[in-house]
Formats: C-alpha cells, structure tokens, sequence
C-alpha cells in the first residue's frame, strides 16, 4: 500500500524534473544562439575597436620611448606621441602628396589600356581567348561582383571606419587604465588576478606583433622602391608606397600589390613585367623566409599555417577589415587559449602528482 501511495508522487517528481531540465536546455540554446547572433552582428565592430587598440598600442610605444629618452611625464610623452605622429604622417602626405597624387592620376589612366593589351594579347591565343570568355561570362562577373562587395564591405564605410578607429585609439590612448579595469571589474573577483595577467599578456603580444610588422613594411616599401627605381618602373613611388602598406596582410598582401605593379610593366614590355613580378616574388621570399622568420625568433611565434586558415576564415566571413585583423585576431585567440586552457590544464595536472 506504501509502494501505491508513493508511486503517483514519484511520477509527478520525475515529469516535473524533466521539464525542468528541459527549460534549462531550451534556455541555453536560446542563450547561445542569441549570443552567436548578436556576435556575428557585431563582428565588425569589435573588429574597429581591435584596429583602434592596435593604434593606441603604437602610441603608447612611442611615448614610453619618449620618456625613456628624455624623462619627460606621461601625458607629455602621451601628447607628443599622437599629435606628433598625426603631424609627421600629414607632412609626408604633403611633401610627397604632389608626386603621388600625379602617379596615381596616370595609374588611373594607365591601367585601362594595360587591361586592353592584356586582353589582346590573350586573344592572340585559344588558351588566352577561353579564358577571356569563362571570364568575361554572366556568371563569373556576377560572381566577382558579390565576391568583391563582401570583400570590401565595412561598418559605416571606409572613411567613417577609419574616423572611428582614430578616435578610440585616441581615447584608449589617453586614460589605457579606465577601459582595462572597466573590464576587468566584470570578471568575478576570484579570476580578476588572473584576468590582469591575461591583459598585460595580450599587450605584450600584441605590442611585439606590431613592432615586426611594421619594420617588415618598411623594408618591404624600401626593397621594392629600389627595385622599381633601377628597373626603370614609371609611378615606382606609388607603387612601392602600396606594396608598403598592403605587406601588413601577410600571404595575401604581396599577391594583391603584384597586380597593379605587373599590369603597368607590361606597356613597357613583357620583359618587363616579368622582371617586376620577379622582382616582388623575390623581395616576398626575402621577407617570409628572412625578415619575418628573425621577427618571429625575436619577438613572437606563431605558426604559418594558421594565419592562413585565419585569413581565409576571417575574409570570408567580415570582408576586408576581417583579412587585415586576421593575423592579430590569432594572436589574441593563441594568449587566451594558452592561459586559459594549455596551463590550466598543465597546472591542475602537476597538482595532482
């Protein structure tokens, strides 16, 4: 009679715990997929607000070095260190804004009729004229034209972008201490130790990045300036000024700055498009295998084929800014990865021995 009793209480007990259970399950993927979805939102913010950290990053190197060099206080060496480089950046717009704008006016012009020669050329041949077809079919310019808005998409557009990211690394710049205690206040105490770690850990690795790639761009516009210049390259300085800046997409970078450089070769010349494309095939071997190889030794490791994946996923899923930031994105995910799972693990494991 007990076992009777007791046994509809028990059914009401396990049906009300399994629709509890199930709650709890729907909320959690409720929860998560919200979260992936207002995430994939937002992406593209949050790729702002790194391209304005790695900007403030800059200008915080810069004026530690300034007070190094000549002891002057913080917010000194923190005015010098953005305005200065505001001014420099403008005066060498300036003094060579004149001879680049002329460059990049005859490139405009120039790049039309490379296109048409090319063209004809192909033609003069069936491989070249099936290419020209399959190229040149609806479906393959509707393809590059999707392909291409994707790629070139951006938050609140180009100039509205850049606007933004200059004006968060100005104010993450100036007060560095009231954003990364705001979020480290947000982490539970217990872990907020931990979470300072992970930060300062993070600024280091980003900072050692920035500092090798950089100086990987600068050799890069200083190797193919020189190469152009003896070549005899028409818009040599335009042209070495882009290889320049787009060397800080690694892997891909080289390859879109070929393009331009080897369409205005060939007005000159077959010839010489092929010593041009000779030319940034082999500055591209000295920088991966030399440059960034002894950057990497000296100041972080990460491996090739990752920034790769990284780029490939990165570019397809945000576009354009996603290709630029893929590389310091796998930095970041590397720090937390390593931190917050390799020597944990490692950690727990050497406490349980």
């Amino acid at each position: 009679m007990i076992e009777e009793n007791n046994s509809p209480k028990t059914d009401q007990e396990n049906t009300a715990n399994f629709q509890k259970k199930v709650w709890i399950t729907a909320g959690i993927v409720s929860f998560t997929l919200i979260t992936l979805l207002v995430l994939k939102t937002t992406f593209n913010v949050f790729l702002l607000i790194l391209a304005g950290t790695l900007i403030a990053i800059f200008f915080r190197g810069v004026s530690s070095f300034i007070e190094r060099k000549t002891g002057w206080k913080e917010n000194i060496a923190v005015l010098i260190s953005i305005f200065g480089t505001l001014l420099i950046a403008a005066g060498l717009f300036y003094l060579i804004g004149a001879k680049v704008q002329t460059q990049i006016g005859d490139l405009i012009d120039t790049l039309p009729k490379t296109i048409e020669n090319v063209k004809d050329r192909m033609n003069s041949s069936t491989v070249g004229s099936k290419v020209i077809d399959n190229m040149s079919s609806p479906d393959s310019t509707e393809k590059v034209q999707g392909f291409a808005g994707q790629f070139f998409q951006s938050t609140f557009g180009v100039f509205g972008d850049l606007y933004v990211i200059l004006f968060i690394a100005i104010f993450f710049t100036i007060a560095p201490q009231t954003y990364t205690e705001g979020m480290i206040q947000l982490v539970p105490k217990r872990g907020q130790d931990k979470a300072r770690q992970i930060m300062g850990k993070l600024n280091k690795q980003l900072r050692n990045w920035l500092k090798g790639k950089l100086f990987s761009m600068f050799v890069v516009f200083i190797l193919t300036a020189i190469g152009l210049a003896a070549i005899g390259m028409p818009l040599w300085l335009v042209l070495a000024l882009l290889a320049g800046l787009i060397s800080f997409i690694p892997n891909f970078g080289p390859i879109i700055a070929l393009i331009p450089a080897v369409l205005v070769a060939l007005l000159q010349s077959p010839q010489t498009a092929l010593l041009v494309a000779g030319l940034y095939m082999l500055i591209q071997f000295v920088e991966s295998n030399f440059i960034t190889t002894l950057v990497q030794q000296k100041l972080i490791n990460m491996p090739p084929a990752l920034i790769i994946i990284a780029q490939l996923l990165m570019g397809a899923l945000t576009g354009g800014w996603g290709l630029v930031l893929a590389t310091p994105v796998t930095v970041i995910v590397i720090v937390l990865v390593q931190e917050l799972y390799i020597n944990e693990r490692a950690s727990n494991s050497s406490s349980q021995n």
